[in-house]
């Protein structure tokens, strides 16, 4: 047993957090501590908020029944936290999945045969955690998580802004960008739409700018000097008063009421017994193990899958107060072990999520017992008290996610980005831009080729230097040398004159490629006929491509 350690302060939770050390052990859980206990529960009652009709609407967008969304949920907010590595990531239904989802259940012919896929998914999950590859997340550069921050905070903002005032065509929240064909139009269209004077609900409206008021007088000092205030989340207080506030409405304004009718509230299925929750599960068709088909869909969603959660984790930790640190291989292993159970009992895929992650965040969480938190009002939620629930109205909770979205893409972040010069603020764009117009993987893809440009663009620029006096001439290697840099070599041997003496310099680079080595002795060959003398220095010369480039420890003429 030991206190989890925050790597990059050093620094432990108090000694009441239990949790079993799994270093050599990945599949054991730990227990979150209940040290923060006062600020964590307040978290998790609004990540619930925020998740809950974000699993109805992710399970309705994928075409699976919409007890599955709910179920995947429980299990992301429960199992997967568990044992998860990251202490603020949350996870549940993605949206990014939803189209791969709906097509595959279609593909298969039956949601029991999809979830036997699901299963397989979360097994391949746990081997890709096995061959350590959730490493591979800190090869991207933090302008691209930030411009995928940043793009994701635009999307909740336009895809919350028809629902802030009443326009529910789709009747639900969505917390990532996850388009087929030519819908992601509809991103841009919708809050056009909604601002219509035949569509906007004044109902709709007061509420958004109520809850808007509350959660901005939240982040003031005024708030933050009454200490009962403080412990309180203003996501909490604003969902509360919005909800009373439309139940007023039916008392003294029937016509500006929000109804169930209209796709204008959370919608749960409400249970009359517990006999009733069970009767909604269901169960793979393990029978379909052996078809490709099954396999093709259990890779597909096993690769997204992992690639969104270490994208998330990522994420996370860069909006982390305190910058911990988390084992994405652990967490690779906590979302296999999720979807392996979700496929069994009837849930769709988890990942790690994002937004629900960044209101876990912004709502005060510190450790996993916000997220376990969620999970367990999302079951007791759907099991007890879906009635009440579903009384919420969903411009209240576009309200907090309006200003999630804000904080994630804040003007502040691009003048920061800017800032840090070209090199930075081109893959930070590139990756926001393109998010917003395709997905998540492609707008990272595009990203990092933009990213990688500016990398060898550097390289490129600094690795040789070429100065002279007189005849004398010094061609220096500031680097490693490889096939990158032989236009620049060649455009730097042809500046030199007939009748010079050429110093070439390797003492700064450990690894010279094959190809260097090629322009060279051509050029040896033409300063023959030019009366070019050339003095090799720290230069493994010709008998170097045997040895794969590197130098030896002496000079060499």
């Amino acid at each position: 047993m030991r206190a989890p350690y925050y790597k990059h302060t050093g620094s432990a939770l108090p000694s009441t957090s239990v949790v079993v050390d799994c270093t050599m052990r990945p599949f054991s859980f730990s227990v979150p501590s209940l040290a923060f206990a006062g600020k964590d529960i307040p978290a998790g009652i609004v990540v619930f908020l925020v998740a809950l009709p974000l699993c109805l609407g992710i399970a309705l967008a994928s075409g699976a029944p919409l007890f599955a969304g709910v179920v995947g949920g429980i299990i992301g907010g429960v199992v997967v936290t568990l044992f998860s590595g990251s202490e603020l990531s949350v996870s549940g239904p993605a949206a990014g999945l939803a189209s791969i989802v709906a097509s595959a259940i279609i593909t298969l012919g039956s949601f029991p045969i999809f979830l036997t896929a699901i299963v397989l998914a979360g097994l391949l999950q746990i081997g890709i955690a096995a061959a350590r590859a959730g490493s591979l997340g800190n090869f991207i550069p933090h302008s691209v998580i930030k411009g995928m921050l940043a793009a994701i905070g635009l999307t909740i903002i336009l895809k919350q802004l028809p629902h802030a005032v009443g326009y529910d065509r789709q009747g639900f929240t969505d917390d990532e960008v996850a388009f087929a064909g030519s819908e992601w139009i509809n991103i841009f269209l919708d809050p056009v739409r909604a601002f219509q004077s035949d569509i906007l609900q004044p109902g709709a409206v007061v509420i958004t700018l109520v809850c808007l008021t509350i959660l901005l007088l939240w982040e003031t000092p005024i708030i933050h000097r009454v200490r009962w205030l403080r412990v309180i989340p203003g996501a909490l207080v604003s969902v509360i008063i919005g909800t009373l506030l439309n139940v007023l409405y039916g008392l003294v304004a029937p016509s500006w009421q929000l109804t169930v009718t209209a796709g204008h509230l959370v919608s749960l299925p409400v249970f009359s017994s517990l006999a009733d929750v069970g009767n909604q599960l269901v169960f793979p068709d393990l029978s379909a193990v052996g078809r490709m088909d099954v396999w093709v869909i259990a890779l597909t969603i096993a690769a997204i899958a992992s690639i969104e959660s270490v994208l998330s984790v990522e994420a996370v930790d860069k909006m982390d107060p305190q910058k911990r640190i988390s084992d994405v291989n652990r967490e690779l292993y906590a979302q296999g072990i999720g979807n392996t159970l979700s496929g069994l009992v009837g849930g769709i895929p988890v990942t790690s999520v994002i937004v629900r992650s960044s209101a876990n965040v912004y709502a005060g969480g510190v450790t996993r017992l916000s997220s376990l938190i969620h999970g367990v009002l999302l079951l007791i939620a759907v099991v007890l008290i879906p009635s009440f629930l579903n009384l919420i109205p969903l411009a209240c909770l576009a309200s907090v996610l309006l200003i999630v979205g804000y904080k994630l893409s804040s003007i502040k972040l691009i003048r920061s980005m800017w800032s840090e010069g070209l090199p930075q603020f081109f893959p930070f764009i590139a990756t926001f831009i393109a998010i917003v117009a395709t997905d998540i993987l492609l707008g990272v893809g595009i990203g990092l080729l933009v990213s990688v440009f500016f990398v060898v663009r550097s390289y490129h620029r600094r690795s040789i230097t070429l100065v002279h006096d007189d005849r004398n001439w010094l061609l220096r290697f500031n680097k490693d040398m490889t096939f990158i840099q032989k236009v620049l070599l060649k455009d730097s041997l042809v500046q030199i004159p007939d009748g010079a003496h050429v110093i070439i310099d390797g003492t700064k680079s450990l690894y010279i490629d094959h190809d260097i080595y090629e322009t060279l002795s051509d050029y040896s060959e033409l300063a023959k006929h030019r009366n070019i003398i050339i003095t090799y220095h720290n230069y493994f010369g010709k008998h170097g491509r045997s040895n794969h480039g590197r130098l030896p420890s002496t000079s060499a003429q």
